[in-house]
């Protein structure tokens, strides 16, 4: 009959402390074999390669913004920081930072894309199509003629969108958006590339909209009716506007059935 044989406490206790230092001993290893092989030269970084949107940007302004700012090797590289150094650089929006083994970064970019300057005159920065402002030497911007914006800096993607419903709508009138100001009262204020100023008043984007198509429909009648231009028109009227014309005092049309122009 077959028995068990009994192992000493004191033999288990020796048994399992040679296993942990066994493992210690081997993770010690592993760790200074890994930290050994993490510093080679092999894995040392040696180029980055950049693809995407160059227009404003070159290998040159791209090194002396971001090289000093980057730190480790291919494994140890921190690329969140790698791309807000990218997107610190003038023109940059977005950055998109990638390993390439053994030894290069992928970055690929997107420039921002200017469509108007925003701000006041003499104090302006660019804000570009997603309503994102941002700052940059203006004079690498390739138009002479971007319209000017302004607001409340947290409303800028709403005046860009407020632009791109009211620009074809006064192109209608053979003119062109040049200005667009959403006041801290939260009032709408135009202006054309004739120098003339439209008060759109308060509203959201489709009422504003609507009111401005309704002012379009029936200048070009009033305004030929006096062979005059328009210098200012007020839409803030719920039944009408009243109208400036160079030349002519305040002129009032009421928006009735039956339309008639006081003077």
């Amino acid at each position: 009959m077959n028995q068990a044989l009994h192992v000493p406490m004191d033999v288990k206790l020796m048994n399992t402390t040679s296993m942990v230092l066994g493992l210690a001993f081997v993770g010690m290893l592993l760790a200074f074999l890994s930290s050994w092989l993490l510093h080679q030269n092999l894995f040392r970084l040696t180029a980055i390669k950049v693809s995407g949107d160059l227009t404003h940007n070159n290998a040159v302004t791209l090194r002396a913004n971001v090289i000093p700012k980057l730190a480790g090797n291919f494994f140890t590289v921190d690329l969140n920081q790698t791309q807000a150094a990218f997107e610190t650089v003038p023109w940059i929006r977005r950055a998109l930072v990638q390993r390439e083994f053994p030894n290069r970064l992928r970055v690929a970019l997107q420039e921002h894309q200017p469509i108007a300057l925003w701000g006041v005159e003499g104090d302006t920065r660019l804000v570009n199509s997603y309503g994102e402002v941002f700052e940059a030497n203006q004079g690498d911007v390739e138009s002479d003629d971007l319209p000017l914006l302004s607001g409340p800096h947290e409303q800028a993607a709403l005046v860009v969108e407020a632009y791109r419903r009211l620009f074809p709508v006064f192109a209608t009138l053979d003119a062109r958006l040049t200005q667009l100001e959403l006041t801290g009262r939260g009032s709408w204020r135009a202006q054309l590339d004739d120098g003339a100023v439209i008060e759109l008043g308060p509203g959201a984007l489709d009422e504003i909209d609507a009111r401005a198509q309704r002012f379009v429909a029936t200048l070009t009648q009033v305004s030929g009716k006096f062979g005059r231009k328009l210098e200012s028109a007020d839409l803030r009227y719920g039944n009408g506007y009243a109208l400036k014309l160079r030349g002519i005092t305040t002129t009032a049309l009421e928006d009735k059935e039956n339309k008639q122009v006081k003077r």
